[in-house]
């Protein structure tokens, strides 16, 4: 992640809606993917210091879950990111305000990091395009009128599913213990499922992926089953990112391109605040990896010292540096 400085100087955030210092408003401004400082010029509000008009997205106005603007010659009165919603919580519930906010947050920094990279949200896939979508839903757990009684997390057909409960920490805690994991976010989630989305897109050297990854073609359902059954191989730690990268190959790719913007967005950060030298973007996945290791037992290290758990609780193997740097190529290709 960048950093980002209001025009009188102060830093602001992703997440920033006002600057603290000179109190004028701050917004995210999708089309250009940074944060821009705002000014009222004749009744309108401009980028400051420039003559670029822009209107609040209507989920800022509305809800105040979104702190993004769009240029006014946009067809829209929703930003791109929220465009991307096809279905958002039931705001009946008033909880589901909350929840819809952090979700949004966790959205907001993943299409930052796709838009840095230069990833499309539209993907060709046999002969039709898959566009990048968000349904934010219930089960029963939250709303007994819904017909379902458990919503999973995932993704079909450009669409990613993330149920609404995920936003809620004391529950997102309890199902990652329950499941035996070590790490469970939203951030986490959404990168995760976008890397399914861009499968096809990316993963075009089928003979290497299955060299690395294993054939994608073996029945998914069985392979799912199989790990719910007897739980993840014995050797996983040896092969693989997480126990549930052992599931499938396509469940591998998913979880090592997750684990690859994980890496590139904390090293960016990093580099942004001077904790590590500036990187020029044509280092390779392994040269990336001997930063990342180093770093990330720094901010393992940070937070034992403040009495919480690891940061990044993951080992990258031999194997899983390989994945990695096939992730690193397809998309610096």
């Amino acid at each position: 992640m960048h950093r980002f400085y209001c025009d009188c100087g102060q830093e602001i955030f992703l997440e920033s809606t006002i600057c603290v210092n000179c109190r004028r408003p701050v917004a995210y401004f999708p089309i250009r993917n940074t944060m821009v400082t705002l000014e009222q010029k004749d009744g309108d509000w401009c980028v400051a210091g420039e003559e670029v008009s822009v209107q609040w997205c209507t989920h800022r106005l509305q809800y105040e879950v979104c702190n993004s603007v769009l240029h006014h010659q946009e067809d829209s009165t929703y930003c791109v990111i929220c465009r991307l919603n096809r279905t958002v919580p039931n705001l009946n519930n008033p909880r589901n305000l909350t929840r819809w906010a952090k979700l949004e947050e966790a959205k907001r920094r993943l299409l930052f990091g796709l838009l840095a990279l230069g990833l499309p949200l539209e993907v060709p896939v046999d002969g039709g395009i898959y566009r990048l979508g968000f349904d934010f839903l219930e089960d029963k757990r939250t709303n007994p009128s819904v017909p379902d009684e458990f919503i999973t997390t995932g993704h079909q057909q450009g669409i990613i599913t993330v149920n609404v409960l995920e936003a809620d920490d004391v529950q997102r805690v309890w199902q990652r213990e329950q499941s035996g994991e070590r790490y469970r976010t939203l951030l986490g989630h959404l990168r995760h499922e976008v890397g399914h989305f861009y499968f096809e897109l990316l993963a075009t050297d089928r003979t290497k992926f299955q060299a690395l990854f294993g054939a994608e073609t073996q029945d998914y359902d069985d392979a799912l089953r199989a790990y719910y059954l007897h739980g993840a191989k014995p050797d996983w730690e040896q092969h693989y990112i997480s126990a549930y990268a052992s599931v499938h190959p396509k469940e591998d790719w998913a979880e090592c391109f997750a684990h690859y913007l994980h890496m590139l967005d904390t090293l960016q950060t990093a580099a942004a605040r001077d904790l590590i030298e500036p990187f020029s973007g044509g280092e390779s996945a392994q040269q990336l990896l001997q930063i990342w290791d180093a770093l990330s037992v720094t901010l393992n290290e940070l937070n034992r010292s403040l009495g919480m758990p690891d940061a990044y609780p993951f080992v990258v193997n031999a194997e899983v540096a390989n994945k990695l740097e096939y992730i690193h190529q397809a998309i610096q290709g």
